[in-house]
């Protein structure tokens, strides 16, 4: 599916947005900026958006992100090159739920509207444990519902009518917008997400939402003991 998205999906998520996921984005890598940052991890990369981003407003010794969708990481690998970032990020195919990296081997990892896919997110974040260095940080960005009785009704009518509607039009792909409200709804949100990532072994997990609680940025440490 996110094969078939992939030649529209940089577009459908900006025009989904009105180009707010770009504020997103921005708020996300600020939450490093005062973070050791010589090696990031970005899972679910997508076509690399937060990787490059993070590559020029950190200033990093390198971005690693990965996706399992080939054509997604093909796009992100092409804006990687025509912004001449090759020799800092560097994009290619992995399972998050089995990353192909030592423990230990990241200063932070993010993630951005990938987590709600995982077919474990437990699993998921206990390998981000894994891979992060001790005193690290985690930052994930992921789309919510909003918490708002007031606001609700016009989020469902858009999420449910109107994207998938141009959706279909602009991807071609029937089930990808109708996909994404179901995988937002279904995913754990705010203080039940948080836990999660507890569990997996973080500590001081919290949430940050944002715009009327449609998104929401979550961070969390690992432990340095």
């Amino acid at each position: 599916m996110f094969d078939s998205i992939a030649p529209a999906y940089d577009f459908m998520n900006r025009a989904m947005t009105f180009g707010i996921d770009r504020i997103w984005r921005r708020k996300a890598v600020d939450l490093l900026r005062h973070e050791p940052h010589g090696e990031i991890l970005d899972i679910a990369t997508g076509t690399g958006d937060l990787a490059i981003l993070m590559a020029r407003r950190l200033n990093p010794c390198g971005v690693t992100g990965v996706d399992l969708s080939e054509g997604m990481v093909e796009i992100g690998r092409r804006k990687v090159a025509e912004q001449g970032l090759e020799q800092c990020v560097s994009l290619g195919i992995a399972d998050c739920l089995a990353l192909p990296f030592a423990d230990g081997s990241f200063d932070s990892v993010t993630c951005a509207y990938g987590v709600r896919n995982f077919q474990d997110l437990g699993a998921g974040y206990r390998e981000m444990l894994r891979v992060l260095r001790p005193g690290g940080r985690i930052v994930i960005l992921e789309l919510s519902t909003p918490a708002s009785a007031f606001v609700r009704p016009f989020y469902r009518l858009y999420t449910r009518g109107i994207i998938p509607a141009v959706g279909r039009l602009v991807s071609k792909d029937v089930r990808a917008y109708s996909y994404l409200p179901e995988s937002i709804a279904a995913v754990p949100q705010r203080e039940r997400m948080c836990a999660l990532m507890a569990e997996a072994g973080f500590t001081g997990a919290r949430f940050i939402p944002m715009t009327f609680g449609t998104c929401c940025i979550y961070t969390a440490t690992k432990p340095v003991t």
